[in-house]
């Protein structure tokens, strides 16, 4: 997921809320692990979660410390057919954000 976020997210808004739903359930499992699992795991965690950031943008005027940090950022790139795109607006499949599409936000196509 992480790959197709970096190379140019190709699908709409609401499908990104669903591949990234996995990030929330570990966040809630985390705690629960025992702390030797955490401790082997946590620079994985660690070196996904900084590849994510590094790919998004953050959601404008959000936090970045929010606890699910991840829900509120936008892949700085999104891959959409031709016919999806329109104009410097949000490209079809994203029209529905709150707010203007950053220019940092870049649509391909």
């Amino acid at each position: 997921m992480i790959g197709e976020v970096e190379e140019g997210y190709s699908w709409c808004a609401p499908e990104l809320s669903d591949d990234i739903w996995c990030r929330g359930v570990l966040a809630k499992i985390w705690p629960k692990l025992p702390a030797r699992v955490r401790e082997i795991r946590r620079p994985e965690l660690d070196g996904v979660d900084e590849r994510y950031r590094r790919a998004t943008i953050p959601w404008p005027g959000r936090a970045e410390d929010d606890a699910e940090w991840w829900i509120w950022r936008i892949p700085r790139r999104l891959e959409v057919e031709a016919s999806e795109q329109r104009g410097e607006g949000w490209p079809l499949g994203w029209a529905m954000m709150p707010f203007p599409k950053p220019d940092s936000v870049e649509v391909i196509s």
